[in-house]
């Protein structure tokens, strides 16, 4: 990562209100329900009907590039159905998760943008500012409790002589494989306590997967891919890997070991739609939790790492959580600037960001210790801006003596400020500094932080009891 910091330019707040403008109208598209958009030559369906033609063969690439493309005409083609259907901020998500995988395949082989890419981007950007007006979708009667009252498990996993009752598996991957596809309610795997040191993949065809630990640190699933390591690269280090629609995950913990002096190693990535993981703590050092796109809710989890540690470009919202850095090993190839959030927006009608609601911002112990001694070389930011249209708030959260008063880093020089928007409101604790903030930042006004509620940003209220 750069090294580069930019300093407090006096460009005054004109600036970061106009780019706080622009941020909120289009995320006030997804608060409010509009009728579906006319069909006509033109029009957003006309647009995406276009997209999904033009889109390219995930059989003419290798891999992960087929990965990418195959994921991204199924999010494409669901975006049409939604939007044929009036469910445009459905539509807008699947077409920003299209959009991330197109994009994710074109800048891996340093191709320009497909012209599928420019259509879905027309898609995204053509939503008419009128919608504003339309009255607010009900909640549905489908939405249900993240997790059932009474867990009855479809498969079990334990560790061969572990003292555990019989169980079904002895890996997490089995049970997965073994689970029906496209099962439309929950399958349930309970994962006793132990250490399982595998790499599970969740695909697109297995739905609803419910997976249940015996707490935080019991039950711990561990790998150590990492960046560099058999030519991999940063989406194929996942230790858990999600793909497949309204995963949910409890009281258990996802950790890529490779350690503070690896590259890139992802402990945790999911492509997957209305997703909820309660309890579930996050363990790694550089990318811990990759939240790559769709409709994401973290609640009341622990999520710990060094640099960028929680990135990618769903819309997220994280509830409750505590979030910690922890120190680097001494003579690391890069500084002591640790960074939580490193969103990964790359358009402007993208309906993604990251959103912290009352959470905890700190160092561990032992960070905090360093921090004490030298804090010139121990420093916590909110984020840094990972592409040109990120987008990330901090809401009612504490943040711990560690964050450093500007708050944000720049990514290299001035990228992305003039585009990005990051903002706080009540923010509390001893790194609340609000006037030696960045210029490029804004104090959010209270009448707009409704719109990052979880009904508004990712409509929870439709597909979660809450």
């Amino acid at each position: 990562m750069p090294r580069g910091h930019v300093g407090h330019h006096r460009r005054g707040r004109l600036l970061p209100l106009a780019v706080a403008a622009a941020g909120l109208l289009l995320l006030a598209l997804l608060v409010l329900l509009p009728a579906a958009p006319p069909a006509g030559a033109g029009g957003p369906a006309s647009l995406l009907r276009a997209a999904v033609a033009a889109h390219p063969s995930p059989a003419s690439y290798g891999r992960p590039c087929s990965d990418h493309l195959t994921l991204s005409l199924r999010r494409l083609r669901s975006a049409l159905a939604s939007l044929e259907a009036g469910d445009v901020p459905a539509a807008l998500h699947l077409a920003s998760a299209s959009l991330q995988c197109q994009y994710d395949c074109s800048h891996l082989l340093s191709l320009p943008a497909f012209r599928s890419h420019l259509l879905t981007s027309r898609f995204l950007n053509s939503i008419s500012p009128r919608t504003l007006t339309a009255a607010p979708k009900p909640s549905s009667s489908a939405a249900a409790a993240a997790f059932p009252a009474r867990i009855r498990p479809d498969a079990t996993v334990c560790k061969p002589n572990s003292g555990a009752k019989p169980c079904s598996y002895s890996t997490v991957q089995a049970a997965v494989d073994a689970a029906p596809n496209y099962t439309a309610g929950h399958f349930v795997i309970a994962v006793a306590t132990g250490t399982y040191k595998e790499n599970v993949v969740i695909p697109y065809e297995k739905t609803n997967i419910l997976l249940v630990g015996e707490g935080m640190g019991a039950t711990v699933i561990t790998g150590s891919r990492s960046v560099g390591i058999d030519g991999l690269g940063t989406f194929d280090t996942a230790t858990v890997a999600v793909i497949g629609d309204g995963f949910r995950a409890r009281d258990i913990t996802f950790e890529n070991n490779a350690g503070a002096g690896a590259h890139q190693a992802v402990a945790f990535r999911s492509d997957s739609d209305q997703s909820v993981l309660e309890n579930v703590e996050f363990r790694g050092h550089q990318d811990t939790l990759y939240a790559r796109t769709m409709r994401q809710l973290y609640r009341r989890c622990h999520i710990i790492g060094t640099v960028d540690f929680i990135f990618g470009n769903a819309a997220a919202v994280f509830e409750e959580c505590v979030i910690k850095t922890v120190p680097r090993p001494e003579g690391a190839r890069k500084t002591a600037r640790n960074v939580v959030a490193a969103n990964g927006r790359i358009d402007p009608g993208q309906t993604t960001g990251f959103v912290f609601r009352n959470c905890t911002l700190d160092g561990d112990k032992e960070f905090v210790e360093l921090f004490q001694t030298k804090p010139q070389s121990y420093r916590l930011y909110l984020g840094r801006p990972w592409k040109e249209y990120a987008r990330t708030l901090y809401v009612s959260c504490y943040l711990g003596m560690v964050i450093r008063p500007e708050g944000w880093l720049p990514w290299r020089g001035d990228f992305a400020v003039r585009t990005l928007y990051y903002g706080e409101f009540d923010s509390r604790g001893p790194g609340a500094n609000r006037t030696a903030r960045v210029e490029w930042s804004n104090q959010t006004p209270e009448q707009h932080v409704k719109l990052y509620s979880v009904e508004n940003f990712i409509q929870g209220h439709q597909w979660i009891a809450y």
